[in-house]
C-alpha cells in the first residue's frame, strides 16, 4: 500500500464528499470506496454494516444532514499511513470541516478519522473506521 495511492484515494473521497454537499451525490461511486462489509467505532459504540442499498440510503441521509447543519466544506489536510502488511494499513486522515452557522458566521473544525484500508488486486477500499464523538464537537461549536 503506497502513500501516493492512499492520497489519491482520499482525494477522490474528498471530491465525492464535496459533490454531496451541493446535492450531487453519486451513491454508486461513493460505495465503491468501501468493502462489501465494514466496521465502525466511535464513543457511541461499535457497529458493523454491509455495503448495500441500505448503506447507500444511510449515506444519502447523512449528507443531507450535513447540508442542513450548514456544512460548506470538507477537506483533507494531512494523511499519515501505517502499513500493517502488504494488503492492509491504517490511514490517519486529518480533516477540516467548515460550517456556516445560522448567524452567517463561519466555523472551521479540525478532526481526525482512522480508516482501516485493504488493497486487493490494486484496488483500495475502506473496511472500517474509528472516529471521535462528532455530535459532541458540533454541539460545542454551536453547529447543532
Amino acid at each position: 500500500m503506497k502513500k501516493e495511492q492512499v492520497e489519491k484515494f482520499f482525494q477522490k473521497y474528498e471530491q465525492f464528499f464535496m459533490q454531496s454537499l451541493i446535492g450531487k451525490l453519486n451513491s454508486d461511486e461513493i460505495t465503491e470506496l468501501y468493502a462489501p462489509e465494514f466496521i465502525a467505532a466511535s464513543p457511541m459504540g461499535v457497529m458493523t454494516g454491509k455495503n448495500d442499498i441500505d448503506f447507500q440510503k444511510t449515506l444519502s441521509n447523512g449528507y443531507e444532514q450535513y447540508r442542513k447543519m450548514g456544512t460548506i466544506d470538507m477537506h483533507v489536510c494531512k494523511i499519515k499511513i501505517y502499513p500493517i502488511d502488504e494488503y492492509h494499513g491504517v490511514a490517519h486522515v486529518f480533516w477540516r470541516a467548515s460550517y456556516q452557522k445560522s448567524d452567517k458566521s463561519r466555523v472551521d473544525i479540525d478532526f481526525e478519522v482512522h480508516y482501516l484500508m485493504q488493497e486487493i488486486k490494486g484496488k483500495l477500499r475502506v473496511f472500517g473506521w474509528i472516529s471521535g464523538n462528532e455530535q459532541e464537537v458540533l454541539k460545542e461549536y454551536g453547529i447543532i
